[in-house]
């Protein structure tokens, strides 16, 4: 699969060759679902927390007698039923993840830049560098290139300039190589990833 290389002025800078490997697999729904799931659940804090019949500060005492009050059998007024009780099987802190092989893991990630690579939603741009960190003059160049709803994907290390300049930018996410993840490729419409990106995904995947 061969995609065209633009700059971020919007110039053609030559042309790219995907591996079919990475860029060219007929994407499933299934695993693209696992893997966002995963993701999820492991950024999910736990730390909801409900006390029980045991945390209440209340007295533990019997209420009344237990019998010849035509009334219900009862201990503790810190039994859930109770208002002001304890919560009968209420949320507890733990943790959320799960386990999933790393072999799904990576077929996920593949996955998801195939999803991308059919809906012709990837840009390569040869270089993601500025001269000065100004958001106006990045946001002026990714109108040019019809960027509104973007993951842009950089090197092991992004240019410093272009980082900061993109940071106020509403629905522009950027990332190192190192951060690339099936969860962010699928929320942003459209895909941009440096010449040096995709070399390390090659290598990556070889």
């Amino acid at each position: 699969m061969d995609l065209k290389i633009t700059t971020l002025a919007g110039k053609d800078a030559g042309k790219l060759k995907l591996s079919d490997e990475i860029f060219g697999l007929d994407p499933r729904e299934d695993i693209l679902q696992r893997v966002v799931r995963w993701q999820l659940a492991k950024k999910q804090q736990g730390t909801h927390k409900a006390k029980g019949r045991a945390e209440i500060a209340r007295t533990g005492a019997k209420m009344y007698k237990q019998k010849g009050t035509g009334r219900a059998r009862h201990h503790s007024a810190r039994a859930p039923q109770f208002r002001g009780g304890g919560k009968a099987h209420g949320p507890v802190v733990r943790s959320h993840e799960h386990d999933l092989p790393k072999k799904v893991r990576a077929l996920g990630l593949k996955h998801a830049l195939s999803a991308k690579a059919k809906a012709e939603s990837i840009i390569i741009i040869d270089e993601l560098t500025l001269a000065e960190a100004k958001t106006k003059a990045l946001v002026a160049s990714l109108e040019k290139l019809g960027l509104s709803n973007a993951l842009v994907i950089g090197g092991a290390e992004l240019d410093q300039n272009f980082k900061r300049a993109a940071t106020n930018i509403p629905n522009i996410d950027v990332l190192p190589i190192q951060g690339i993840n099936v969860y962010d490729i699928l929320r942003r419409g459209t895909l941009v990833l440096s010449k040096a990106a995709v070399e390390a995904l090659e290598e990556r995947f070889k």
